[in-house]
């Protein structure tokens, strides 16, 4: 069967056939700012957008700038002269807008020092004053009605692991006139919790660290009114509850795992099995979510998560292995021989720090890094839906020659032992009364549009993707369309310089930015 018509008759054993017929939104690309030429160096990353000043501003950590674009056109973005980050750091890692303000997180020269939060007046791009936050602050945001900049402190250990800083998360009182103030919400009082935590099955395991230097936070989302701030804790597979007012962390909350062995739930494991085989295994994925954004429906909040997954590989620490390099207990993998074969699960990466229940060396489960989805949860970090094998059938169906590619060549399949379409940044958007996921595709790139207004019961819509397979990714850039979608916003049409709903990709591979137009049409 040829990789066409096999994806094909996946696709019609889902429910995405039924779900694709009722689509109302797609997104049509309209405009684009240009790669800056820099392949695969983060040339385009994270995206913010000021309605006042009409300007788009984004990481460009290959130049140490953010690159301001003048947007009052979307069709013909401009760039604007950029804003150098090299006074205040390496690099800016997020930025986010509120109020005329904007705010950029940057990392130290040396990332486990403590790195810098500077506002800047979006229409003058004067500095405003600069605070000092945790070690390499990884992403900015503003509560709903800016009271608060919140700041995700990675605190990544050093590349042989002997500095490893604590994570934590900054809550940056903006003021009104006056100076901003920051507090720390530290993780240091849930270092005597340790046996605790990895019962609930917080992964905790960097060598020698304390529960305050394992955690890395990710991505923050919040409450509308500014009460709580929910943290991603990626590798660690969790979430923390974040009190703003007193800057201090509440809960960590486990967010369990995904069985690929139930219907619904598969992946396609091997990049060397000859095809597109999207099927069950007996595997268990860790969430891992990188971004997480809030929407009330129902008078409730629910946290949507990108479920992309991340392992720790240092040059003295690597948790990755494939399934065929590890002893599995026969017990439970009596079928271990056929298993372990390269076009079954063999070339799979999975963790070596969770499955040796006993400690014997043999495996009695298999984790692998992500869940290939995304996710809609409660606060309390109850799963309420998953998008199970959705993306690998949606991607599939959308460029079988090119299933699970890499972001930087076009080769089909290569990515299905690591984590698949991998996706990983996410916004959501209200439009005529009804709410929508828009999630990017790291990999094979594109981006997802899913109704969420039922949150037990979410509607795929269109998958775009605006990447060019026929032409060679790095010596072709200009012509190559987007790779690597990294950060994604949604503008509302109230706020659009165009008076349409607009979503905005920065695409760090491609170094290039794009402007979509959401259109609705009948059902």
């Amino acid at each position: 069967m040829s990789r066409l018509r096999l994806a094909a008759a996946l696709l019609a054993l889902t429910p995405l056939a039924a779900l694709a017929q009722d689509r109302a939104l797609t997104l049509k690309r309209i405009g684009a700012v240009p790669t800056t030429g820099d392949f695969d160096a983060g040339a385009a990353e994270i995206p913010a957008y000021d309605p006042v000043s009409r300007r788009l501003f984004v990481v460009n950590a290959a130049a140490s700038t953010i690159d301001v674009i003048d947007l009052s056109n979307p069709a013909q973005p401009q760039r604007l002269t950029p804003i150098s980050v090299a006074p205040f750091g390496a690099q800016a890692n997020s930025v986010d807008v509120s109020n005329g303000l904007l705010a950029a997180a940057i990392e130290a020269p040396v990332k486990q020092d403590p790195g810098v939060v500077v506002f800047f007046n979006t229409q003058t791009l004067a500095p405003l004053s600069t605070v000092t936050v945790g070690a390499l602050p990884d992403m900015v945001h503003f509560t709903a009605n800016g009271t608060y900049a919140v700041v995700a402190n990675e605190g990544e250990p050093n590349a042989d692991y002997s500095v490893d800083p604590e994570g934590s998360v900054s809550v940056i009182t903006v003021g009104n006139g006056t100076a901003p103030t920051v507090a720390t919400a530290s993780f240091a009082r849930f270092n005597d919790q340790a046996d605790a935590l990895r019962a609930a099955r917080v992964r905790l395991f960097g060598p020698g660290a304390s529960v305050a230097q394992d955690l890395e936070p990710e991505y923050v989302a919040s409450e509308p009114n500014e009460r709580l701030a929910y943290v991603t804790l990626q590798e660690n597979n969790a979430m923390a509850e974040i009190d703003l007012a007193n800057a201090r962390v509440r809960e960590i909350r486990a967010l369990g795992f995904k069985d690929h062995s139930q219907p619904g739930r598969g992946l396609d494991p091997s990049d060397r099995d000859g095809g597109i085989r999207i099927g069950n295994w007996p595997v268990l994925g860790w969430y891992m979510p990188d971004s997480v954004s809030l929407y009330r429906s129902g008078g409730e909040s629910f946290l949507v998560m990108a479920n992309e997954g991340d392992a720790r590989d240092y040059d003295t620490f690597s948790e990755e292995a494939r399934v065929k390099d590890l002893a599995l207990n026969p017990a439970t993998f009596p079928t271990a021989a056929a298993l372990q074969a390269d076009a079954a699960i063999g070339r799979l990466n999975v963790t070596t720090v969770n499955g040796d229940d006993d400690g014997d060396g043999q495996y009695e489960r298999l984790y692998a890094f992500g869940a290939r989805s995304f996710s809609i949860r409660r606060t309390d970090a109850s799963l309420v839906w998953d998008s199970g094998d959705q993306l690998e059938q949606i991607t599939a169906a959308a460029n079988p020659r090119f299933f699970n590619a890499d972001n930087t060549e076009n080769n089909f399949d290569n990515r299905s032992d690591n984590k698949g379409p991998e996706p990983e940044g996410l916004a959501l958007g209200r439009i005529a009364g009804r709410h929508y996921a828009f999630v990017g595709l790291e990999r094979a790139g594109g981006v997802v549009v899913y109704d969420i207004t039922d949150p037990t019961a979410p509607r795929f819509q269109h998958y775009l993707n605006p990447r060019d397979f026929s032409v060679d990714a790095e010596t072709q850039l200009a012509e190559v369309g987007d790779l690597g979608p990294e950060g994604l916003i949604f503008i509302p049409r109230d706020e659009s310089p165009n008076g349409r709903d607009l979503l905005v990709v920065a695409n760090e591979i491609s170094g290039s930015t794009s402007i979509y137009q959401v259109q609705i049409s009948n059902r």
